[in-house]
């Protein structure tokens, strides 16, 4: 079963670098703030997971530029999605507004998210 995963792993890793989907073309002001907001959001995933590779293709379209935490070999991070958002379950969008985090779990949540905000 895990040779299974690993293989699918590498063929959804080939094929979201085949069919990397374009950025949207913005000005540079709007470039720039879109940056400012992405700097509140930081995204915990597994390299290989389908549903992580659906949120990172959905912050290519939208040119966004997110931190990117590995849960799954960087044991700060995971002790980070851990404590913060109350299990290690990805993808897992952190967003820090004025000081409060909020942690949405649901990969179709947060392509809804990011698309209402950058879009």
């Amino acid at each position: 079963m895990k040779f299974i995963r690993i293989v699918l792993g590498k063929i959804i890793l080939l094929l979201n670098f085949i069919f990397t989907p374009r950025g949207v073309k913005r000005s540079e002001e709007a470039q720039q703030a879109a940056n400012e907001k992405a700097n509140d959001l930081t995204l915990y995933q597994f390299e290989a997971c389908p549903f992580c590779v659906k949120v990172r293709r959905e912050m290519k379209r939208q040119s966004v530029d997110v931190a990117l935490k590995d849960a799954k070999h960087d044991e700060v991070a995971r002790e980070e999605l851990m404590s913060g958002g109350g299990r290690v379950k990805v993808p897992c969008l952190k967003i820090t507004q004025q000081g409060n985090e909020t942690w949405m779990y649901e990969s179709k949540d947060i392509v809804a998210y990011l698309q209402k905000e950058f879009a």
